[in-house]
């Protein structure tokens, strides 16, 4: 049995094997460009939670994204980019975890700041009003 195709499904055929090859090449060629913007981004989020307090006020979670940071930098070193991608993405989240947990304690420290100069006014108030 013969199988006939006219040009029409002929050339629907080979436009989507066409396309189904550059979508195989495309997602082939993601995972072997370097992840140097991933890890540029992660660099940037380790500093800034640094920058924020973290090595006191969250020095676990700051240690563990600059222990990836550097896991990644080592997997692009070694061109393993989808490790070197997953690494940054890793260290990401842990720098804005050490960074979220700083400027929390920052401002729990501000608040109780606050509260014990009211506290400290309210006890001046009452001094003055028995007076």
């Amino acid at each position: 049995m013969r199988l006939k195709m006219n040009k029409n499904s002929l050339r629907f055929t080979l436009t989507t094997l066409s396309c189904v090859g550059l979508a195989v090449m495309a997602a082939c060629s993601t995972l072997k460009t370097p992840a140097t913007a991933d890890v540029a981004v992660s660099k940037a989020a380790v500093s800034n939670a640094a920058d924020a307090g973290a090595a006191e006020y969250a020095p676990m979670e700051l240690k563990l994204a600059q222990e990836k940071l550097a896991a990644a930098n080592k997997a692009m070193l070694a061109k393993d980019y989808k490790l070197a991608r997953d690494l940054a993405a890793q260290a990401q989240v842990d720098a804005k975890l050490a960074q979220s947990k700083a400027n929390t304690a920052k401002a729990t420290a501000a608040a109780d700041a606050v509260q014990d100069d009211v506290r400290v006014l309210r006890e001046e108030l009452d001094r003055a009003g028995r007076q």
